[in-house]
């Protein structure tokens, strides 16, 4: 694992044709869900998943940079966005394996064998699971923190104190305060922001009214939170780094935030145990929301991934 900080060049590939007007269309419904998506550019397909408190507009300053190399797919997850969302068990609905589902049969809806992977917070979860599931889909990944490695580091006192919102979130108190009361979830996400973002990053007016909107909507919130409800808390299942010959061999960029309030640097210590071409990059001036407070570095990894992907065989 090589790991260096990343410096702010342009993006470099091998030109994909001009860029293509980007389109709004919904898919298939796998298990009932459908999914909003946008689609621009052309080239390799790459698909970028976007994490919580997110939506797809949230690689909305990345996109630019990547229409002349790539194809882009940007879906909103399950429950999240305008993507379908319904009051079902989240374990059914809203788990890992069930955004796999739908990511995979929004791929094969369009006709995309393959592809390079990109995202962060619960779509870095959803492309780990992608690789679990189907590693013959992913030609390569980039992604932020989450990744394995934390360990024990899970357990400690300040780590935990981070962690409240998930304990929260698995409560039915969460939807009595924020399912469909707009200003409870505007003060909510604007400290979620303020506090993650690492330098009380500022979203503009018009982003945060557009977030905050899609949260606010009965159910909203809700089907967002499902991901925590369907998972175990953190820190509960030890980590166990897998045999050498377990480990994943996709190519794996790690994009690390050096101001994230989630997830320290120091975490990126265990990366080989887990994967056999992980790269580590840490981007400094970033707090946890990356594709919107660093897009160049964004790109640039997703490019790294693209490259990576041109000099593996098909597993």
């Amino acid at each position: 694992m090589l790991a260096h900080t990343v410096e702010h060049n342009d993006c470099v590939g091998n030109g994909a044709g001009e860029p293509d007007e980007g389109t709004t269309s919904h898919s298939t419904p796998v298990d009932g869900f459908r999914l909003a998506y946008d689609d621009a550019g052309s080239g390799e397909p790459v698909v970028l998943l976007h994490g919580w408190p997110g939506h797809r507009g949230d690689y909305a300053r990345v996109v630019p940079l990547l229409t002349g190399h790539a194809r882009l797919i940007v879906p909103d997850l399950r429950g999240f966005g305008e993507s379908d969302r319904h009051a079902v068990e989240p374990a059914v609905g809203y788990s890992a394996a069930a955004q796999v589902r739908s990511i995979l049969g929004l791929l094969d809806e369009l006709r995309i064998e393959r592809a390079v992977f990109a995202g962060y917070d619960v779509g870095s979860g959803v492309i780990q699971a992608v690789i679990r599931h189907a590693p013959h889909r992913v030609r390569a990944a980039a992604v932020t923190p989450p990744v394995p490695g934390a360990g024990s580091r899970l357990l400690r006192p300040e780590t935990q104190a981070e962690f409240w919102y998930q304990s929260l979130h698995r409560l039915p108190l969460a939807d009595s305060l924020l399912d469909a009361h707009p200003e409870n979830v505007r003060i909510y996400l604007r400290h979620i922001w303020s506090h993650w973002s690492g330098q009380d990053f500022p979203l503009s007016a018009e982003d945060f009214d557009r977030l905050a909107g899609l949260y606010s909507r009965p159910g909203a919130f809700t089907a967002s939170i499902g991901w925590y409800r369907a998972q175990r808390p953190m820190g509960v299942v030890a980590e166990h780094a897998p045999a050498t010959a377990g480990r994943t061999t996709v190519p794996f960029e790690v994009l690390w935030p050096g101001r994230d309030a989630l997830f320290p640097l120091e975490w990126s210590d265990h990366l080989d145990d887990w994967f056999t071409n992980a790269h580590l990059v840490v981007e400094p001036d970033s707090g946890h929301f990356v594709p919107l407070q660093a897009p160049q570095a964004f790109a640039d990894a997703v490019m790294r991934a693209l490259a990576a992907a041109t000099r593996v065989k098909p597993v």
